[in-house]
């Protein structure tokens, strides 16, 4: 892939997405850093921190329910404060211009919808909502924080450096007296309505996703570096179908050798000019 300059990157993106019909858009933490979401990765896709927790061990084990939650309360209101940045609000642009078919995106955090797209598949689930895994009762993220507020009054004036979704860098010497949140209805386990690493994406979301890659004729990967295989499959979907891939990402991404077309520059910069490009050409 040969570099090019800003102006050139964007009459190449707005090439491709007039060249084809059906664009199906991916999207992962890339665009949601200039919204003060941390990432998981840096630019060579390599993972900051520890591993996140486990879907499983969540389930499993009191301690690391305790745990989650305690970092969860002192790092739910950085995600809640977020707001939509311009990459966001452009993809609802090109969506609503004809140049974007369907969204799928890896994030959690909600705010493609609350910039105004539509057509969009949340892969991995939405953190503004809880869910009961006993009697499927499902609650705002919000009231969870009010009852781990009430519950856990020690825990108000910890403060921690925020990392990706809702967590933060913070380990409680101790924990045993910390309450975790617990259904009204049935008493029985919460857990944010996420997919969580080491579980998978629940079978009717997959074939929803999986038939958006089949009707598309194009995809378009925004702020992925696609290390997780739920979000680099599309990718190989598209290359053994034939449909070409271009991707807007600062940095290294799994699928490097399948995209023909790569923009290594933030979403939030590239975007907003491409949609206004696109806009301007009707």
């Amino acid at each position: 892939m040969q570099a090019m300059n800003h102006s050139e990157s964007i009459d190449a993106l707005a090439g491709f997405l007039q060249r084809h019909r059906r664009v199906l858009a991916l999207t992962g933490a890339g665009i949601s850093t200039a919204s003060g979401i941390p990432g998981y990765r840096d630019e060579e896709g390599v993972r900051r921190g520890k591993p996140p927790i486990q879907g499983p061990e969540f389930r499993r084990s009191e301690a690391v329910r305790r745990r989650y939650w305690a970092r969860s309360m002192v790092g739910w209101p950085v995600l809640a404060g977020a707001q939509p940045n311009p990459g966001h609000h452009a993809m609802a642009e090109l969506e609503q211009g004809g140049h974007l078919h369907t969204t799928i995106t890896q994030n959690v955090d909600g705010l493609h919808q609350r910039a105004g797209s539509e057509r969009l598949i949340e892969l991995h689930g939405n953190i503004h909502l809880v869910r009961c895994l006993d009697c499927a009762a499902v609650y705002r993220r919000a009231e969870i924080q009010q009852q781990l507020a009430q519950a856990n009054p020690f825990m108000l004036e910890a403060a921690a450096q925020p990392l990706p979704d809702g967590d933060a860098s913070i380990e409680p010497e101790t924990l045993g007296d910390f309450s975790v949140p617990a259904c009204e209805r049935c008493a029985g386990m919460l857990q944010p309505d996420v997919v969580f690493f080491g579980d998978n994406v629940p079978p009717q979301r997959t074939a929803a996703a999986l038939e958006a890659m089949r009707e598309a004729d194009a995809l378009l990967v925004v702020g992925s570096s696609l290390m997780v295989f739920s979000g680099y499959r599309f990718c190989r979907l598209a290359a053994e179908a034939g449909k070409p891939i271009a991707a807007i990402n600062a940095g290294k991404t799994r699928a490097d050798d399948l995209i023909s077309l790569k923009v290594a520059q933030p979403a939030q910069e590239i975007l907003p000019r491409l949609a206004g490009v696109l806009a301007a050409r009707l």
